[in-house]
């Protein structure tokens, strides 16, 4: 026993994989367990689950309601951002694993340990999340990941294992899924899902009823924000916490929310996920139609880049780093004109926009219409239609790029191409 003695402090979610881990962390090395539990929105009673880690064999169990935390400094900036991973995505699991990290290290320094551990295996994202954030913020903690060197059991071995001792799972050999959960999203994988033809069975879903069943009649609701946050919801003004638990509930009812994603993981492996986001879905689309209507065209388009490289970033477990640090303050800038309200429909797995409006508005019925009060000057877009075709009409003088020699190259008839028009025979 190579570590007895020696305080670790596991995170512990109390699922399968970390209730098997307090055990097997005892048993084989002989460490003094502290468990480490931060409620995201997963958690219905954190009595529950301090009794469940110190019935696993925990010296001792920390458990924290940190959702409010987590939606302000985890979920907001993120939004705001518009992070998708590979454009889908709304990144609940990996937005919650820098908080769950930071809650480890704090719990190890007051605990006086010098080891941390989780759960995660060695072929998902969430060691390289972990590892990278406990590594930002204690680079003197030792890192022990049982689900990548030494506990090697299959699912099925590990639900034996936690039987035999008398640890209550979550999962049987009948439905070996791995789910994830927080308040921004639900997360499912293994089990039936790793084929990739096969639809998912119904007992995959909790948060979304099938969109076949969903309400025959639409619901309509209205969203404001101020400065790119959520803040009230149908004119009610709510804090985040709620906002979202309301808005998984009522986009849920009407099948909104749903995701099968073939995935590509940090550690080069595609994998098969199921997501359930109702409200991250809604809110991602309601934002973006916000910023369409307040942001410049320019400043769409450059934030269209940094949305993609946040949501990299996160995806890869680099929250506590530099890089993240100056991609936040641009976006917190670019947000301070994102207020408003948004109008978005909820019908039978879908959320469609019908209406925005906003006191930063660019948008300009007068220089929109084509009815009466047209304010915009027809005879100015003569002068700008001549000054931005120049450069194009001098390359076509010089280079003939459409005569029929280059009909190939631009993938159109000669006939079309000739300046000539078809050759008569």
């Amino acid at each position: 026993m190579k570590y007895k003695g020696e305080t670790v402090v596991l995170a512990y979610s109390g699922g399968l994989d970390t209730s098997v881990a307090v055990a097997w962390l005892r048993e084989t090395h002989g460490f003094e367990v502290v468990t480490a539990t931060g409620d995201l929105g997963r958690v219905k009673d954190l009595d529950v689950i301090q009794k469940k880690a110190l019935k696993s064999g925990a010296k001792k169990a920390i458990v924290q309601d940190v959702r409010a935390i987590f939606v302000e400094y985890f979920v907001w900036p993120a939004l705001q951002a518009g992070a998708l991973y590979e454009e889908r995505y709304p990144l609940a699991t990996a937005l919650g694993r820098p908080l769950l990290a930071k809650l480890l290290v704090d719990a190890a320094r007051e605990e006086g340990a010098r080891y941390v551990a989780h759960g995660c295996t060695g072929k998902g994202n969430d060691q390289v999340r972990f590892d990278l954030a406990v590594g930002a913020l204690a680079p003197e903690l030792t890192v022990i990941a049982p689900m990548r060197g030494g506990m090697n059991m299959t699912r099925d071995e590990e639900i034996d294992y936690a039987k035999a001792r008398g640890i209550p799972v979550p999962v049987s050999k009948k439905s070996p899924y791995s789910v994830d959960m927080n308040l921004w999203g639900r997360s499912v994988e293994a089990g039936v899902l790793e084929d990739a033809w096969g639809a998912p069975p119904r007992d995959v879903y909790e948060w979304t009823v099938d969109p076949d069943e969903a309400p025959e009649k639409a619901r309509e609701i209205v969203i404001t924000f101020r400065e790119g946050i959520p803040v009230a919801l149908d004119g009610k003004d709510l804090d985040g916490v709620t906002l979202i638990e309301q808005l998984n509930k009522l986009a849920g009812k009407h099948g909104v929310g749903r995701i099968d994603q073939i995935e590509n993981r940090l550690v080069g492996i595609k994998s098969r996920e199921i997501y359930e986001a109702p409200a991250a879905v809604v809110l991602h689309l309601a934002h973006r139609e916000l910023e369409s209507l307040v942001l410049s065209k320019e400043a769409l388009r450059f934030k269209s880049k940094v949305a993609s490289e946040y949501a990299d970033l996160v995806y890869n477990g680099l929250w506590f780093s530099a890089h993240h640090q100056d991609l936040a303050a641009y976006v917190r800038n670019t947000q301070r004109f994102v207020s408003g309200e948004v109008r978005i429909r909820l019908h039978r797995g879908t959320a469609v926009t019908v209406g925005r409006r906003s006191e930063h508005s660019l948008y300009s019925v007068a220089l929109a219409t084509y009815g009466k009060g047209d304010a915009f000057d027809h005879k100015a877009a003569e002068g700008f239609i001549g000054v931005f075709g120049l450069p194009l009409r001098n390359q076509a003088r010089t280079q003939a790029l459409w005569g029929e020699d280059n009909a190939a190259l631009l993938q159109v008839p000669k006939q079309v191409a000739s300046r000539s028009g078809p050759r008569k025979k």
